[in-house]
């Protein structure tokens, strides 16, 4: 489930008591006793978690920590410090040297394995696959062999051994279900049950009760409790497993729990007094209810400690050294993140006056110090309990918000759907009828061009001696007008049918139809000497009829383009483009403007004369229309004087490196 366990202390209590219950837990441990121990073990293997102690015979626990810190290997290795709480400085200090974890002795060793547990799930590989069951009983022998029996059923099994550590490992493993004995040693099976009905993210984890008592009314007592089933211990666990199964089809159980905060996780606890005695006397009421403890004995520690470690609830003297409760209370309010964080404050006397001193000064409750261990103890559990409610409250407004967020987006996303449907529709509909429209029109106007073209020659041939020399020329005028809108005709209907026709894809080779287009234009052109470089294997999917048209107007445009070169030079090739293939063809020939590249794709666009280069301004957007048709796109990049190159992409397509001189 996880990399190892590291334990570092120089007590032997302490060293195999932990590892003992981390094993226990299902987790591999390293126990050393020493800081050279420690470096060696972390030389050999990696670690999920170093517990250190701060305090050891040849090291520094926290200078061990900024060694793990600075170690790769290591680096991200979690990290919990134990220490006596004698100092602040080394919590603050092992705190800001990366700890992840700081825990006070004296300690409850349960808590100490549920946040190893905690800690050490955090950098596993990945979470178990299978549900996980916590399984509380204090006999070692029943315990192992009913974890035994629900691991083979494929259940991932986490074991305690008595009702205080079972609640201390449900807050962290979040159970799918719990197996708890009714007799365990200190709080007994029905209370275990009790306590998780009414915790806020395990309320609903079915719970199955074990007893040995033969007495009628067991079964009873156990459902009173809060149990889901009951089965005897003297029964089979097989039979135990069946009823175990049969519980969660009923429960319709499901792994985890909750999305909510467990008031059973131990809860962190500032004690801060000026009296030595008062400080120690309140640390041991809060840690009797299994809350971890951090100690400070004045305002400023305080201040100096919460900068480091977030805690649930503070416990802070009225009347202390330095800057006193109150003030430490005003300024603690004063920060936005330690606004919810319950301050009780704890003064000599339990008059109206301190009272309402109190409370002024932003404290939520009030505590005589001459009051009852169990009075304190019940007010820290009822503010934190406050706190849950709020926290608990604030998400239920949030998911709520987050909910009517998300149906009215989804709403919305609907009917902007159905907008856009409506409008592509009427879109296409309108190219359509504008396609059709061009296509009419053209075609239309093809006939009388004829004639006008027609009787123009007929003239200039039938009557040319009855015409003057101006009158010729007038008619050559008229038949080179009809001759280039018969040009711009025949262009326009060649526009209007690529965008008509159906795109047939096939395997094509852009280069053989290059060389194919070039051959044509050299005899076309014999008295030019025109340099065709085309690269080999330049295969696209694409429909061969329409790449024909592409080719024929950007081979066509770098050949006018290159007119005026003594060396013309045109290169047809493929480069990386986006991680895309792009196909180009690149000439040496007058270029253009950069600033002007937007209108190159625009019917009847041009950026030279017609005195320069001749052209109708429709061939660079029949080839856009093309390559988008393709699914593809087109641009261009150029610079004045000194050529000009066209990139297109065609998805499907696929390029190759390689030239081959041609011409």
């Amino acid at each position: 489930m996880s990399l190892p366990i590291l334990v570092v202390d120089d007590s032997f209590t302490v060293r195999m008591g932990l590892a003992e219950m981390l094993e226990a837990a299902g987790l591999s441990v390293t126990a050393c006793a020493t800081g050279a121990e420690a470096r060696a073990a972390l030389a050999d293997g990696q670690f999920s978690l170093a517990i250190l102690d701060v305090l050891l015979p040849d090291a520094d626990g926290i200078e061990l920590l900024k060694e793990i810190r600075g170690t790769a290997s290591a680096a991200e290795t979690a990290v919990m410090l134990l220490s006596t709480e004698a100092e602040v400085r080394d919590r603050v200090r092992g705190l800001r040297t990366g700890a992840d974890e700081y825990i006070g002795k004296p300690y409850d060793p349960n808590h100490v394995v549920a946040r190893a547990l905690e800690l050490a799930g955090r950098l596993a590989p990945s979470a178990p696959t299978t549900e996980t069951v916590l399984l509380i009983d204090d006999s070692a022998t029943f315990r192992e062999a009913l974890k035994a029996t629900l691991e083979e059923a494929g259940y991932h099994v986490a074991a305690a051994a008595s009702g205080e550590e079972g609640l201390g490992l449900a807050a962290f493993v979040r159970p799918a279900a719990v197996v708890v004995d009714g007799v365990l040693p200190g709080i007994d099976g029905p209370t275990v049950i009790r306590r998780i009905r009414f915790d806020a993210a395990l309320r609903r984890v079915p719970c199955l009760l074990l007893t040995a008592s033969e007495e009628e009314d067991a079964e009873l007592r156990a459902l009173e409790a809060g149990a889901d089933a009951f089965v005897r211990k003297d029964h089979d666990t097989a039979v135990i497993l069946a009823k175990f199964k049969a519980m969660l089809r009923s429960a319709g159980a499901q792994a985890g729990g909750e999305i909510a905060q467990s008031l059973l996780g131990p809860k962190k606890i500032l004690a801060v007094e000026g009296s030595e005695s008062h400080l120690e006397r309140t640390a041991a009421a809060v840690r009797a209810c299994g809350y971890d403890v951090a100690l400070a004995r004045s305002g400023e520690e305080a201040l100096e400690l919460l900068a480091v470690q977030p805690v649930d609830c503070i416990l802070l003297d009225a009347r202390m050294p330095g800057i006193g409760g109150l003030e430490t209370c005003r300024r603690l309010k004063d920060i936005p993140v330690m606004r919810e964080t319950p301050v009780i404050m704890l003064g000599d006397a339990g008059d109206a006056d301190s009272l309402l001193e109190a409370l002024g000064a932003g404290a939520d409750d009030f505590i005589s110090k001459a009051s009852e261990v169990e009075v304190l103890q019940a007010r820290v559990a009822a503010q934190l309990r406050r706190k849950l409610f709020e926290e608990e409250s604030r998400l239920h407004r949030a998911q709520q918000l987050q909910r009517e967020l998300e149906a009215a987006e989804t709403r919305a996303a609907k009917e902007i759907a159905e907008v856009r449907a409506a409008l592509v529709e009427e879109l296409e509909m309108k190219n359509k009828e504008l396609d059709s429209f061009a296509y009419s029109v053209a075609h239309d106007l093809r006939a009388p061009l004829r004639s006008i073209d027609g009787f123009s020659q007929a003239l200039l041939e039938d009557y040319t001696e009855k015409l003057d020399d101006q009158g010729r020329q007038y008619l050559g005028y008229v038949r080179e007008s009809a001759q280039q809108m018969a040009e711009l005709i025949d262009n326009l209907l060649s526009l209007s049918r690529i965008t008509r026709s159906e795109v047939q894809r096939e395997s094509i080779d852009l280069g053989a139809l290059a060389r194919k287009i070039g051959s044509r234009l050299e005899q076309r052109d014999p008295d030019r000497k025109v340099a065709l470089v085309v690269a080999d294997g330049l295969t696209a999917q694409a429909d061969g009829h329409l790449m024909t048209i592409v080719f024929e107007n950007l081979l066509g445009n770098a050949w006018k383009f290159t007119r005026d070169r003594a060396e013309a030079r045109v290169e047809v090739g493929a480069a990386t483009s986006e991680g895309q293939t792009a196909f180009f063809v690149r000439d040496n020939g007058a270029g253009f403007d950069m600033a002007y590249s937007s209108k190159l794709f625009g019917v009847f666009q041009r950026l030279h004369s017609a005195k320069e280069f001749e052209g109708t301004g429709i061939g660079l957007a029949t080839v856009q229309r093309v390559i988008r048709r393709h699914g593809g796109r087109i641009w261009a990049e150029g610079e004045v004087d000194r050529g000009a190159a066209f990139f297109f992409t065609l998805p499907n397509g696929a390029g190759g490196p390689g030239a081959l001189a041609h011409g």
